[in-house]
């Protein structure tokens, strides 16, 4: 899975030799080096059910000071080219991994087109990560209207006034539509109603792998793949 790397070992005039062979515009990367903690994952966690280790996880990534612990990559794939971007998660359970966008926005559009796709995390403070990959579909109407009546009224707002995806001229035209929204409702305090095509998916987990960093690239990779009959099938990988 990843890496990252990260030190300052080279000299300037090192860092000035490895510039020039970047190209124009470019920059050498060769050294940025993290060095890893001798922490790993033990075999006996392959008993343990991915869930209960995601939470686990999640739990350490929310107290680790990290602001954002429910940030995560979502790749998405049409006509055999990725895409990917950040979202939030903001619910998991035993149904699945949940986040709410435009649903006509590029992702939409390749979800709609193709439902398989994989989601990210990466913790950099804790130096661990986990992939997960399954199928999505969009969750209950009812949980998305739950979700977006307690989103801030200016977040509604901008759910209303941004068509996702789709050009604009302008930073001020995008800015004008939310100005015209927020004096709309501000004339009275009623609910803002969650709009047709906003709401949340479910990513329904196939594919489950959680990664430690460790000293010398050795990294810990444990994996997780669903079986036919419900169950998890464990295995530690090379990293």
């Amino acid at each position: 899975m990843m890496e990252h790397e990260n030190e300052n070992s080279s000299s300037g005039r090192e860092d000035a030799e490895a510039q020039r062979r970047a190209g124009e515009g470019g920059q050498q990367l060769f050294g940025l080096r993290q060095f890893y903690s001798d922490e790993g994952l033990a075999d006996d966690l392959l008993r343990q059910p991915p869930l209960e280790l995601f939470s686990a996880w999640m739990s350490d990534a929310r107290e680790s000071g990290n602001v954002e612990p429910n940030a995560m990559v979502v790749s998405t794939c049409e006509d055999a080219k990725p895409s990917s971007r950040v979202v939030l998660l903001k619910l998991f359970d035993e149904r699945g991994f949940v986040w709410f966008t435009n649903y006509e926005s590029r992702k939409g559009r390749q979800l709609a087109a193709n439902p398989n796709a994989s989601i990210l995390f990466f913790w950099q403070e804790l130096q661990r990560s986990v992939r997960i990959e399954g199928r999505v579909e969009r969750i209950e109407p009812e949980l998305s209207d739950e979700y977006f009546a307690v989103r801030p009224r200016e977040s509604q707002v901008g759910a209303l006034a941004s068509d996702q995806s789709q050009p604009i001229a302008s930073r001020e035209a995008l800015e004008a539509k939310e100005a015209a929204l927020k004096e709309k409702y501000a004339q009275n305090d009623d609910p803002i109603p969650r709009p047709d095509h906003w709401g949340g998916y479910r990513l329904i987990p196939d594919y489950i792998e959680f990664w430690k960093g460790r000293p010398s690239r050795l990294h810990d990779r444990l994996a997780y793949t669903k079986t036919e009959d419900g169950s998890w099938d464990a295995k530690r990988l090379q990293p």
